[in-house]
Formats: structure tokens, C-alpha cells, sequence
């Protein structure tokens, strides 16, 4: 099978995984939590609050925000930037509703994942906190099998989701603007993520609690100012994504050929990837937080998903439509290039600002899921062959860097469908003890 035929079947197998019947699971188990929790989002300003109240006498390996830090590293990456283009290459600007209408939706699915978590999660020999989805497959509904499944696609993705998607965006970042070889961009990168993994969770989460922070509000002041240069055109961008995103003919141009199952599928896939809100992922640190509270570590990971696609998202989102009908020169069509062109037509920040949010982005992201990785290889094998997984993770982020990976996105796509479909099951069989826990709970 020759190159172009792996990515052509990986590429098919992915249309098909996200299809009508994955958007049916994944959009309805958010609106089912959503209407079943009674709308946790109008709890959001309150999570915000929980997310920085510390709570050290309680059990766990990291603060609440150091876990809530440590999610956001993993979710805010390239799918934020270049995610959200490729989306509206593909899609069209409706595509940027539905990846919103996922992540606002998907706040209360964040939520459920993170009560789980805490609840069924175990305490080890040594004291350390492990839980996730597999420890809510196992304990809560004592489906071994599929929970083995889910820590097999978990340990998997993270090789390419978190991993050489990341550095390989980094290298050519660096190479294709400032002429830095790739080799060197891997030797670096695979270096300083080394130094950061070799610490282990807590190790990862002080790094994330101090530059996390400071990358997204960098990143959301440069938008801000970047949709303040494209003023006079933010009101019809808006529009645009709004209409568009139930009659694609209504951005016209080179989308007058987007179906609406296009939009709804790249905006959807995109959003999904971005925050990964049902995917399965965030809960696997929510469960190491300092909390004896499944409910209040609920709302606070419940904020990830807000920042990661509700602000960030739809700002990028913005920013991308309006340069579209700003500079009508720009070549919507190809996702990796939009975003480097609309950002390059500001001038001053644009550039910088797109250099710096793609890397620390890129970087945070390889950070957070080498901790998932490492958990579910514990889950299938113990301890015996975490330092061969860092060792080897770190590897796969060189050679990331290093080769062309055209195939990784789709890849990307497919896993994160695999991954999504054991934990929505999870989500929607355990929605009973979700409900109760929280209507029990104070912090609610």
C-alpha cells in the first residue's frame, strides 16, 4: 500500500467513523447531560471561582488548578489555530458555529467526565491518584474489556493526537519562517519536553500552572486586537458563520459546493479535537486533583472546555472569516496556509502572534498528553514500562518534527471517534449516578 493509498483509506475510514451516526452520539449525549443536569453552563462564572479556590488538606497529586492546567495544556494546541482553519477550509465559516455549538454544549459533558473521575478513581500502594474513564468502565459498570480498549486507543493517539501532530506544526512553523532546520526544531523540542515528562505529573502541572495562563491571555489579547483592525468586517464575519452554518451557499465563492453535513462534520470533528469534551481524555487528571469532591472537580474541568473552544475557538474562528472578507487575496482553501496568511496581513503582531501561539500551544499540548498516555499504559501493564513509554514518547516527538506527516490529521480524526465512543457509552450508562451526585451536592 503506497502513501497516498494509506492516507486516501485512513481519510475514508475517518468520513465514515464521523458521519451522521457519530455526530447523533456526540452532540446528543452533550444535549441529554445538558437537559438532564439542568444547564451546568449557567454554573460556569462559579466554576471559574472553584478552579482557583486551593483545597490542600484533601487526597490527590496535584492542586485543582494544576489539574485543570494541566487539561487545558493538552487541549489548547494546533486545533485551536490550525484546527479551526482546516475546519473552515473544508466546511466553509459555518464550520466555526458548530465547532462553538460543541464546546458550549459541551461543558456539561466535560462536567460528567470529571465527576466520574474523582468518584471512581483508586488510591495506590505509593498514594498516588489514578482514575478515568477505564477506572468509570471497570468500577462504575464493570466493562474490563472495554475499558482495556479505551487505555489501547488512549495509549495510541497520544502518539499522534498529542504528540507528532504538535511538533511536526512547531518544525515547519520554524522552518517556513524563520529557516530553522527541522532537525534542529526536533532536537529541541523532544529535549525540553523530555526535561518536563521525566518529573512526572506534578512535575507537568507546575510547568502548565504558570505558562498556561500566560500563553492563552497572550494569545486572546493578540485576537482582540487583531479583530479590532478588522473591524469594519467582524459584524458580517459573524454573520456569515451564523448563516452559513445551516446554508453553506451563503458564503458563496469556492463554498458554494459545501453541503451542510460537510459544515456540521469539520466544525464538529474540529471541536471535538480542540477540546475534547466526550473523547475521554481530560478525566484521566481531573482524577489526580487535591478534592474529595467529585462534584466541585466536575465544575472546575468543566471550565476547560469554556476557555478552550468557547473563547479561544470562536475568537480564532473570527479572526480567520473576517481576514477572509478583509483580503479577498487569501486562499481559503487550504487550511495550513490560511492561517499563516490571515495572520500575516496584520501587521506588527500578526506574524509574532501566530509564531507563539502555534508553539506554546503545540508544546503545552505534548506536555498533557504524555500524562494520559502514561496512565493508560499503568492501566494495562502496571508500572513496569512508563520510563520505556517516556523514552520512546519523547523519540516519537523528534521524528514528528522531522518527517512529513500528511496523514496525521485524518489519523488524528479517526482515534479521537475510537476514543469517544467507549466513554460516551460510559457517560450515558452512569447519567443516573451523575444527576444524583450532583443534586446531592452543595456546590452545584
Amino acid at each position: 500500500m503506497t502513501h497516498q493509498d494509506l492516507n486516501a483509506f485512513i481519510a475514508e475510514a475517518a468520513a465514515q467513523l464521523w458521519g451522521w451516526p457519530m455526530i447523533v452520539l456526540l452532540l446528543g449525549t452533550h444535549i441529554y447531560l445538558t437537559v438532564r443536569l439542568r444547564f451546568p453552563q449557567r454554573r460556569i462564572f462559579h466554576a471559574i471561582r472553584l478552579s482557583v479556590t486551593r483545597d490542600d488538606k484533601a487526597d490527590g497529586d496535584v492542586s485543582q488548578f494544576g489539574a485543570l492546567a494541566t487539561s487545558l495544556a493538552a487541549t489548547i494546541g494546533t486545533g485551536n489555530i490550525v484546527g479551526v482553519a482546516t475546519a473552515v477550509a473544508l466546511g466553509g465559516p459555518g464550520a466555526v458555529f458548530w465547532c462553538w455549538l460543541t464546546g458550549l454544549l459541551g461543558i456539561s459533558t466535560k462536567y460528567a467526565e470529571g465527576l466520574l473521575a474523582v468518584k471512581y478513581r483508586v488510591k495506590t500502594s505509593d498514594g498516588q491518584m489514578l482514575g478515568g474513564p477505564m477506572y468509570a468502565l471497570e468500577r462504575g459498570l464493570g466493562w474490563k474489556s472495554m475499558a482495556v480498549l479505551f487505555c489501547v486507543l488512549t495509549a495510541v493517539a497520544s502518539f499522534g493526537i498529542g504528540n507528532s501532530v504538535q511538533s511536526n506544526a512547531i518544525s515547519l512553523l520554524c522552518y517556513e519562517t524563520y529557516g530553522v532546520p527541522v532537525v534542529v526544531t526536533g532536537v529541541i523540542v523532544a529535549a525540553l519536553a523530555g526535561l518536563v515528562i521525566l518529573f512526572g505529573v506534578k512535575g507537568i502541572a507546575r510547568f502548565c500552572s504558570t505558562f498556561v495562563p500566560l500563553m492563552a491571555l497572550l494569545y486572546v489579547l493578540g485576537c482582540v486586537y487583531i479583530l479590532v483592525v478588522n473591524g469594519a468586517y467582524v459584524w458580517d464575519a459573524l454573520c456569515l458563520i451564523c448563516c452559513s452554518a445551516f446554508s453553506p451557499a451563503a458564503a458563496g465563492g469556492g463554498f458554494a459546493g459545501t453541503t451542510i453535513m460537510m459544515t456540521a462534520r469539520y466544525g464538529i470533528a474540529r471541536g471535538l479535537f480542540s477540546n475534547e469534551s466526550g473523547l475521554g481524555s481530560a478525566p484521566i487528571v481531573a482524577a489526580a486533583a487535591k478534592t474529595d469532591n467529585p462534584v466541585r472537580q466536575a465544575l472546575v474541568s468543566s471550565t476547560a472546555t469554556f476557555w478552550d473552544t468557547v473563547v479561544i475557538c470562536a475568537l480564532t474562528g473570527l479572526v480567520l472569516v473576517s481576514s477572509i472578507l478583509a483580503y479577498p487575496d487569501i486562499d481559503y482553501h487550504n487550511g495550513g496556509a490560511l492561517t499563516k496568511m490571515a495572520f500575516e496581513k496584520i501587521p506588527v503582531v500578526g506574524a509574532p502572534l501566530l509564531t507563539f501561539g502555534i508553539i506554546t500551544f503545540a508544546f503545552s499540548t505534548i506536555l498533557g498528553w504524555s500524562y494520559y498516555g502514561e496512565r493508560a499504559v499503568e492501566y494495562l501493564s502496571g508500572k513496569r514500562f512508563l520510563m520505556a513509554y517516556r523514552v520512546v514518547y519523547v523519540l516519537v516527538i523528534f521524528l514528528g518534527a522531522t518527517v512529513q506527516l500528511t496523514v496525521i490529521w485524518n489519523l488524528a480524526d479517526l482515534l479521537n471517534g475510537l476514543m469517544a465512543i467507549p466513554n460516551l457509552v460510559s457517560l450515558l450508562a452512569l447519567a443516573g449516578i451523575i444527576v444524583a451526585e450532583t443534586r446531592a451536592s452543595r456546590d452545584f
